[in-house]
């Protein structure tokens, strides 16, 4: 009986991909801190770059491989009492949270902003931020257990893209 339920499960979860991950072809995000920048890789190439916002001095974006766990339309801004859909709210229309430092997805994550003209600046409370518009169209594509990798590197998309197992190695 426990088979069949674990079978159904691996078929039915909501939390995609299970097991390794990336396999290439996977989605997968790469996000650089140094250049303000994120890739969206998904069937082994680089779809899309995207201008973000990152952590500041003192409250840095933590780099790292991490999944993202949690996703909300019109997220609520708990710090000031913010709801969902607010002009006020600087979380924007999306939310896709991921699990840096141990946490619940609910602390570090990609969103909206209601500040687009902060986008490109290290200017965040460790949170990715990008434009409404651009995380939106993230929002669909990316499902729950989707890798991030946060990183300053000064490889390419492509070059972290092949050590981390999302895109295939072209020397192959």
């Amino acid at each position: 009986m426990l088979a069949l339920f674990l079978s159904i499960l691996s078929i039915v979860s909501p939390v995609w991909p299970l097991g390794d991950n990336p396999l290439p072809g996977d989605p997968y995000v790469i996000v650089n801190t140094s250049m303000n920048e994120m890739a969206y890789i998904n069937e082994g190439e680089v779809k899309q770059t995207f201008k973000i916002a990152t952590g500041k001095n003192g409250e840095e974006t933590p780099e790292g491989e991490y999944n993202i766990i949690v996703k909300a339309v019109n997220p609520y801004y708990r710090k000031l009492d913010i709801k969902g859909g607010d002009k006020k709210n600087p979380l924007g229309t999306r939310w896709m949270g991921f699990d840096a430092d141990d946490t619940d997805g609910r602390i570090y994550g990609l969103h909206g902003t209601n500040r687009p003209e902060s986008i490109g600046f290290n200017i965040t409370e460790g949170c990715i931020r990008l434009k409404n518009s651009d995380v939106e169209v993230l929002y669909d594509e990316i499902p729950l257990g989707t890798k991030i990798l946060i990183t300053s590197s000064g490889e390419s998309f492509e070059e972290l893209g092949e050590i981390y197992g999302a895109i295939p190695n072209s020397g192959e």
